[in-house]
């Protein structure tokens, strides 16, 4: 065996590790990732889906799957979870964040439970995930961390301002991470996608802006190889985005979208 095959013997696999990992999109993140013989630790609240996705992933060429089935659903509890997967699988070199829940806005309004359940899901878990990740990753001084958000935290809209207000706290605590992690070595990015079809938008009624899962999944990946900042995707989204954030705000309280 040569010097060079040894060496690439030798070399720890890719450890990949995602929050959220039944959710579609996260799903076909990891799949793209298999073939290239990494390791996974996947987390996620259904431990029956986590099985079938590891199966999936063995089967595609991933070297090793380590399962947590764990409800990301507070702040302290995802922040001392993720310490404890850490310690346990060690840092990762590729983290997505993928959790969250969308809601009906109307009911969300009607329901101070829901409404709670939807921050701490959207907004206050991801960011006890990247506390814990910032303590186990700014010590190797590398590493990928990229993180869903969506188009709908760009401006709040009358049909969806309860999510969309979730995905503008995550949005603005990311870009803030990304700032800090800078001189430490780890990248992060922000992922805001559009409508896609998953599991999460199954009640939507259909649209021709609905993306696929894949289409997403691999944009995510680009991003992650090029280390992007800001990720709109589809990439329509940006200028669509664009136009919606420039519209007067004495116009646009009175479009009903």
């Amino acid at each position: 065996m040569s010097k060079t095959k040894e060496k690439e013997k030798d070399k720890p696999a890719h450890h990949v590790m995602i929050f959220g990992a039944s959710s579609g999109i996260a799903m076909e993140f990891a799949r793209l990732y298999a073939p290239t013989k990494a390791r996974f630790t996947l987390i996620a609240r259904d431990a029956e889906k986590l099985k079938d996705i590891s199966d999936d992933l063995y089967a595609r060429g991933a070297k090793d799957v380590s399962l947590v089935a764990y409800s990301l659903d507070s702040l302290e509890g995802s922040f001392e979870a993720t310490r404890g997967i850490v310690k346990q699988t060690e840092a990762p070199d590729t983290v997505l964040i993928a959790h969250g829940i969308l809601g009906v806005n109307d009911e969300l309004m009607k329901s101070a439970q829901d409404m709670d359940k939807l921050f701490k899901v959207n907004v206050l878990s991801p960011i006890g995930i990247l506390m814990a990740l910032e303590e186990a990753m700014a010590v190797r001084k590398r590493g990928v961390i990229a993180v869903i958000s969506s188009v709908a935290g760009d401006r709040g809209r009358a049909s969806n301002f309860a999510y969309g207000s979730t995905k503008a706290a995550i949005t603005a605590f990311v870009s803030g991470m990304r700032a800090r992690l800078l001189p430490k070595g780890v990248h992060v990015i922000t992922i805001k996608p559009g409508m896609v079809a998953t599991a999460m938008t199954e009640h939507l009624p259909p649209s021709p802006l609905m993306a696929d899962p894949k289409a997403v999944a691999r944009d995510i990946v680009k991003a992650v190889i090029h280390k992007k900042l800001v990720v709109y995707t589809p990439g329509f989204w940006r200028l669509i985005m664009f136009v919606i954030s420039h519209i007067p705000e004495k116009i646009f309280m009175k479009l009903k979208f």
